[in-house]
């Protein structure tokens, strides 16, 4: 395998998390410059911030011709989200789920996984399918704002510090570049690796891409878990799986078709199947214990190696 193709996955990858995070402080402190209220700010900026590698990953991938990868980034990314960051968590320290997730954002999640298979059952997602997820995020981040303005504990005022406008200005243009550059540099090399390998697109973005764009959502939610502060922290993930499949396919599709060769009934089927799954352990007590959290892992391990078998 090329020396070249894996440092420059590694290289992309830590392009891109760099580039969110610049990105995200930046215009988190310009939206506080320009008194936009901080709960706005947590529910956009910040939401975009933690998504941006899958997005500007996704978009390279499909302008690129490699829409299998972009598919299988999200698809990849919200089974990693599910299975793996809240199984590891609950693993580490049972997990309290806060209500508003378990009543809102699961459901929803799973209803926009529901609509995103469907939208798949003709082999493609299209310009009107795109704009079909697009307009149910829309409607997802109306409800949601709504909800958080009747919410008196505001979690989104440590979510940024003010900066000097110059200073904000220059993180986001720099975190911009440095997204669009480390996403270049990223899908050039999995795709290397992927014809190298003799796989497809699909399952490289199904388990190196969407590995590589979930890491600091999964470091972020084991040290929630141990500090007893995971339920925002989940909550993050599930919000960070509705973003996925509405906002970043959706975008995606209307710029550019996707195929969704390569993906099968089985990644399909786990990526439904597995928020139905927390939904259930979370529904009737609002935690996940170290037992659920240790069946997810293994749901996942298991996943991971029926990739790996059948490739």
């Amino acid at each position: 395998m090329s020396l070249l193709a894996i440092v420059s996955v590694v290289a992309g990858i830590v392009i891109v998390l760099w580039g969110a995070d610049k990105f995200t402080d930046g215009a988190g402190s310009l939206a506080l410059r320009m008194n936009i209220p901080p709960i706005v700010v947590g529910l956009t900026v910040v939401a975009f911030g933690t998504s941006a590698p899958e997005l500007f990953i996704s978009l390279l991938s499909a302008l690129n011709g490699t829409s299998g990868m972009a598919i299988g980034n999200v698809v990849g990314s919200n089974i990693f989200n599910t299975l793996l960051i809240v199984g590891v968590s609950a693993a580490v320290a049972p997990i309290a789920i806060a209500r508003g997730t378990v009543r809102k954002d699961i459901p929803f999640g799973l209803g926009a996984s529901l609509l995103f298979v469907a939208l798949c059952l003709d082999g493609d997602v299209s310009r009107v399918d795109g704009i079909l997820l697009l307009a149910a995020f829309f409607l997802f981040m109306v409800y949601t704002l709504c909800l958080a303005k009747k919410d008196v504990a505001d979690a989104g005022d440590t979510m940024a510090v003010k900066a000097s406008m110059g200073k904000s200005i220059l993180w986001v243009v720099l975190g911009l570049a440095m997204l669009v550059l480390g996403s270049q540099i990223f899908v050039k090399g999995a795709t290397l690796i992927a014809q190298m390998l003799g796989v497809s697109d699909a399952v490289i973005g199904l388990t190196i891409v969407a590995g590589g764009t979930s890491l600091p959502e999964l470091a972020t939610s084991v040290v929630s878990a141990r500090k007893g502060q995971s339920a925002l922290a989940i909550g993050n993930v599930i919000g960070s799986n509705v973003f996925n499949v509405l906002m970043i396919l959706g975008l995606t599709a209307t710029i550019s078709p996707l195929a969704t060769a390569g993906i099968t009934w089985v990644d399909y089927v786990l990526f439904v199947v597995s928020l139905a799954l927390l939904w259930g352990m979370s529904y009737t007590r609002y935690r996940v214990s170290r037992w659920e959290g240790w069946l997810l892992v293994a749901l996942f391990v298991s996943y991971i190696v029926w990739l790996i078998w059948n490739v």
